[in-house]
């Protein structure tokens, strides 16, 4: 049978490698796809497509990137119901908001989360992707949020979350896996988080302003702990305790539009294992709440417990309309590795810069960037280079114009902070 079908003209072969690329896909865009978990409810409508692909020209990584419709109804049905949507072509994640349910400025949410790829893994090493050790994951959760404001009368709004959740993951192993390689038990999983968020960063491409200051802490209890891996080598902790928090401020000045921005991100892990860790690396922003990005680097290249990063870019104008628009920026940060995950540098640095191209009349962004990996191992030594595509279609903006009002601009507190600076 197999001598039959490498005779017919190459078709079938043709037919297997595209239905493989369309799968390869799929997975990229689960892997990465985001799962903005906001401390607060979103109180403005938005209608966005979202689109970014992470390759690498060294090195060889699994693909990356997500494409995904991003909805969000701050009246849904109701006046005091708001409702958020993430969808993908394989996942999608949703959450409806009740407002002043448990009293004033103190709002609930009921989240349902699934679909196929998102809680695969892939293990890399020095640089190295270990396919035989990696597997896919599908799943489903739910979840239960209470959303508090602190202080309704100050410009820079402080928000608690309380966030419940359980949700159920499926392991397999893929076509690449070690026959030998024992892959975990499907993993029930029971979670809390709690946080204070000061501020806040929109999550949209290329936002142009930005300050935020946070604290979280996760705890994730295993119902199904045990080991895995090549003679049952690795371990999966009942319990992790997870610790983190970032402050960052991004500011376009009014009259030349060159905007910068700065950032520190930090975190701890108590009982830390490798599906747990924190994963560093990348250029794109849009893969998670908390994006950790090393340009020059794998997506989620380096595994850790500890971690501090420091970022930081600064961004002009090419044109006088200034659509066009330059940035450079670099990352630094230092990474206590998670067991077994070990590399010869604790610190690890890159570099990057982007072009892009926004019309603030239109409804496109699009950005083509590139980035260093100053102590990425490669197969020829130290040095990776990776390249970016990142694209938002904001179709809440396209509106304007066709009988629907522009949207009260996004954090009016900037304008009483910068007076206050």
């Amino acid at each position: 049978m197999r001598a039959k079908d490498e005779g017919v003209g190459g078709g079938t072969r043709r037919t297997f490698l595209l239905w493989r690329l369309r799968w390869l896909l799929l997975v990229a865009i689960a892997v990465c796809m985001p799962r903005p978990l906001c401390a607060q409810i979103d109180p403005y409508p938005r209608e966005l497509i979202e689109l970014g692909y992470h390759k690498e020209l060294t090195g060889h990584a699994p693909l990356a990137g997500y494409l995904y419709y991003y909805r969000n109804v701050p009246q849904f049905l109701q006046s005091n119901l708001a409702l958020r949507a993430v969808v993908s072509p394989v996942y999608a994640d949703g959450e409806l908001g009740i407002r002043d349910v448990l009293g004033p400025h103190t709002d609930i949410g009921i989240g349902l989360a699934g679909g196929g790829f998102a809680y695969s893994y892939n293990d890399i090493r020095a640089g190295e992707w270990l396919k035989k050790e990696s597997w896919v994951g599908h799943g489903v959760g739910v979840s239960g949020s209470v959303y508090h404001l602190f202080n309704p009368a100050a410009r820079i709004p402080l928000y608690g979350v309380f966030r419940s959740a359980f949700q159920y993951a499926i392991y397999e192993s893929s076509s690449d896996t070690a026959r030998n390689f024992v892959i975990p038990d499907n993993q029930p999983t029971a979670s809390l988080r709690a946080g204070l968020r000061w501020g806040g960063l929109e999550f949209l491409m290329m936002p142009a302003l930005g300050l935020e200051v946070s604290g979280w802490y996760d705890g994730l209890y295993r119902l199904s702990p045990g080991t895995y891996g090549f003679a049952q080598d690795r371990d999966i902790e009942r319990w992790v305790h997870l610790f983190w928090g970032r402050a960052l401020f991004r500011y376009t000045m009014p009259e030349s539009k060159h905007t910068f921005g700065l950032g520190l991100d930090a975190g701890t892990t108590i009982h830390p294992d490798q599906l747990s860790a924190y994963r560093l690396g990348g250029l794109l922003d849009l893969t998670a709440e908390f994006p950790y990005r090393i340009p020059g680097y794998y997506v989620g290249e380096l595994s850790a417990r500890n971690f501090f990063l420091l970022n930081g870019f600064y961004d002009v104008p090419l044109d006088s309309r200034k659509c066009w628009r330059f940035a450079v920026g670099a990352s630094t940060g230092r990474v206590s590795f998670t067991p077994g995950m070990d590399q010869p540098h604790n610190w690890n640095s890159g570099v990057g810069c982007q072009l892009s191209y926004h019309n603030p009349s239109e409804s496109i962004k699009i950005g083509l960037l590139y980035g260093y990996g100053i102590n990425a191992i490669r197969d020829h030594g130290e040095g990776g280079h990776a390249i970016a595509l990142m694209a938002q279609i904001d179709l809440e903006k396209s509106k304007v114009g066709k009988g629907t009002q522009p949207r009260r601009p996004p954090f009016q507190f900037f304008k009483g902070l910068l007076r206050t600076f």
